[in-house]
């Protein structure tokens, strides 16, 4: 691993995520933000907000970053990386393009970005890269120097990020009955997507049945339960289960969901289950109302033990997976010899995402990849 202390050429990083409301007025223009471009009616929006009023109208995302921010800082400081760390939105303020401009102002002009997503997808990867491409546009049409932006690459196999799930699983074991314990099946739980667009996800040559998405999270799955079998020697049956579906009932998405996978594992004589919401930085709203609300709720009816296991969040370990990838790049950008963490079958993915990696229906500017708009 390089000199961690030796950033260059970077002089800032910009923690880039989805964003959430927080407060009860800023739901419907919240949801606004999300489905711009859809023609999704206000009444409509109303009754998907429903979940965030349930919870004051707060999303946790927005102090799940801010605790993420605080662990960087420290952790760069206690290491000694002088690089400032930033915080933009997609949907939400901090907005991207007011951030953009505060570093360009401040005189930022190599960003290394971290998107809160750790797999390839359009939604968890491209669109990140077309939000990017859309608030360097509105930069350059304020007559501004343009900075030169590059994206971390994917960390789901990074030990920083599967330490902290494993132990999150180890934990919720051990909080259930002792009589269902070692019973248990496990349940990997991430955002389902259309088929089409996970059959689309990362390289072109990663495309086919799930694509990059669905490999990404089977090799986590399958690491996470080896190291649980390793640490407890109990081998507890898994699956790759699906929640958040959001799209029109005739368009495939991946599947099962989480609460017809519970049905199943009841009736199969399941005596309990973990679920684990590997697909997910931090606990936000999704977590919180599919996962702590509804499946729980099912789980209940059904008399089925359940324990959810804790996200990454702002874990210390994943900080200094954060301060590991940001060295890992700028020797790479120096042109030094490096070779990449990355726990697994899969290896490290690529730095810089190719020509026809999770491609959109419509094409739209990118950045920060092979086929960029601004280099």
């Amino acid at each position: 691993m390089p000199d961690a202390r030796d950033v260059s050429p970077y002089d800032a990083l910009l923690l880039l995520s989805f964003g959430g409301p927080e407060g009860p007025d800023d739901v419907v223009p919240f949801l606004e933000n999300v489905t711009r471009g859809r023609g999704i009616p206000k009444e409509r929006l109303k009754e998907v907000g429903q979940h965030y009023f349930l919870f004051g109208g707060v999303s946790p995302i927005n102090d799940q970053n801010r605790a993420l921010l605080d662990a960087l800082r420290k952790d760069f400081a206690e290491h000694g990386l002088d690089l400032p760390v930033y915080w933009g939105n997609r949907n939400w303020a901090p907005y991207l393009t007011d951030t953009l401009r505060e570093m360009v102002r401040d005189g930022r002009r190599r960003i290394l970005v971290l998107a809160t997503s750790a797999y390839a997808s359009y939604s968890g990867c491209r669109q990140y890269r077309e939000n990017l491409a859309d608030a360097l546009a509105a930069l350059e049409a304020e007559g501004l120097e343009l900075p030169k932006v590059d994206k971390l690459r994917h960390y789901f196999n990074h030990p920083g990020f599967l330490e902290p799930m494993i132990d999150g699983v180890l934990r919720s074991l051990a909080e259930l009955p002792e009589d269902v314990r070692d019973g248990a099946h496990l349940a990997f739980s991430t955002h389902s997507i259309p088929t089409a667009s996970a059959d689309t996800s990362g390289p072109v040559e990663e495309h086919g049945d799930g694509g990059a998405y669905v490999k990404q999270h089977l090799d986590v799955a399958q690491q996470i339960a080896d190291a649980v079998r390793e640490r407890t020697g109990v081998d507890h049956p898994w699956q790759l289960v699906y929640q958040s579906r959001s799209g029109a009932p005739h368009i495939p998405w991946l599947e099962p969901d989480i609460c017809d996978h519970l049905d199943e594992r009841h009736a199969a004589g399941a005596p309990a289950v973990v679920i684990a919401p590997i697909g997910f930085v931090s606990d936000h709203m999704e977590v919180l109302y599919d996962l702590d609300t509804e499946a729980k709720a099912r789980a209940e009816e059904l008399g089925l033990p359940m324990r959810r296991s804790a996200t990454v969040g702002a874990d210390p370990r994943f900080a200094a997976a954060i301060r590991e990838l940001v060295a890992e790049r700028a020797a790479l950008e120096r042109g030094q010899d490096v070779t990449p963490c990355a726990l697994g079958a899969l290896g490290a993915s690529h730095n810089l995402c190719p020509v026809g990696c999770c491609p959109a229906r419509a094409p739209r500017p990118v950045a920060a990849g092979a086929d960029s708009t601004y280099a």
